[in-house]
């Protein structure tokens, strides 16, 4: 053999035959379509064996005055003469909605939550709901429900009562989404659960919730800067800061009215939660449809490695 013909027959070693392939699979073709079906039977079992799901959505809209509030309403106006008074009305702005919303995802909102409202059981616990008879139904090696008691067995640091931060991370990661609209500024909020009623239950308060922690927060401030306004103004003799802490203050004032007389302080409710009538998940077919793809693209995979290793051994 020559040296031209010696060095084509090993480039041809390193060459992929496509025919060669199909051929692989095709001679095991019944290995395919067996794998194939048993995926697709495990995956329909598996599938109909998971508990439906229930989303109820509500439509949010941000409020009068809730992008901007407190000192920085009269930033344009007043910013120069502020500044000589030792009060900066740039710093720190943030529009309420931006606020709210990490407020939303907080550690110390969804805890504070989830307690008043007495909903870890149905966080943590909860693997299904009847329908005829609208009950939950728990996980008794988690949850004793008729004694209400905590009965999982964990390892240290964990312990039988989940903590705030494991309540946390399963209600942000499993049943909270929140989506805002950059054009429009509306905002989704959504809870996903077993019960429909618990999803639409909990979506409900918590946006009452939010608006209410927000309307404490700002009446808190307004006092705290009334406070302060109030002996900065009895500290000063020139006229031009008088006027800016009287206008500062009102400023104040009208924020704490707002916020005693508001229930829906940052959020307007547009489109209000139900309770859903039709399942979110899972989907069942795609389930199916995943595990048919992988048993199939496996077996394949599995016949052409084999075939080749035939071949190099030959």
């Amino acid at each position: 053999m020559t040296g031209d013909s010696l060095k084509k027959t090993r480039e041809g070693e390193g060459d992929i035959d496509i025919t060669e392939l199909f051929m692989s699979v095709w001679r095991g073709k019944w290995l395919v379509i067996v794998a194939s079906v048993i995926a697709g039977f495990v995956g329909m079992l598996y599938s109909l064996g998971l508990p439906n799901e229930y989303k109820s959505e509500v439509l949010l809209a941000p409020a009068e005055d809730a992008n901007g509030g407190g000192l920085s309403a009269l930033a344009g106006q007043l910013g120069g003469l502020a500044s000589l008074a030792g009060v900066n009305l740039s710093e720190g702005k943030s529009d309420k909605i931006t606020i709210a919303l990490e407020l939303l995802r907080s550690k110390a909102f969804i805890g504070e939550f989830v307690q008043s409202e007495n909903l870890k059981p149905e966080i943590i616990a909860v693997q299904g709901w009847n329908s005829g008879s609208n009950k939950l139904s728990f996980d008794s090696d988690i949850y004793d429900k008729d004694a209400e008691r905590w009965v999982r067995k964990v390892n240290f640091p964990y312990l039988p009562e989940p903590s705030t931060q494991e309540v946390h991370k399963k209600f942000v990661e499993e049943l909270l989404s929140i989506s805002k609209d950059k054009e429009t500024g509306f905002v989704r909020v959504s809870i996903t659960h077993y019960s429909p009623y618990v999803a639409h239950q909990i979506v409900k308060d918590l946006i009452e919730a939010l608006n209410a922690k927000m309307r404490q927060l700002d009446i808190l401030e307004a006092e705290r800067s009334i406070e302060y306004l109030t002996s900065t103004l009895e500290e000063t003799n020139v006229a031009d800061m008088q006027q800016v802490f009287y206008q500062l203050i009102e400023k104040q004032q009208q924020t704490k009215m707002l916020a005693n007389v508001r229930d829906e302080y940052v959020f307007k409710v547009i489109d209000p939660a139900v309770v859903p009538e039709k399942k979110s998940g899972p989907k069942r077919a795609l389930i199916c449809l995943l595990l048919v793809t992988s048993a199939f693209l496996v077996s394949c995979l599995v016949l052409i490695v084999r075939d080749q290793v035939k071949k190099s051994r030959k």
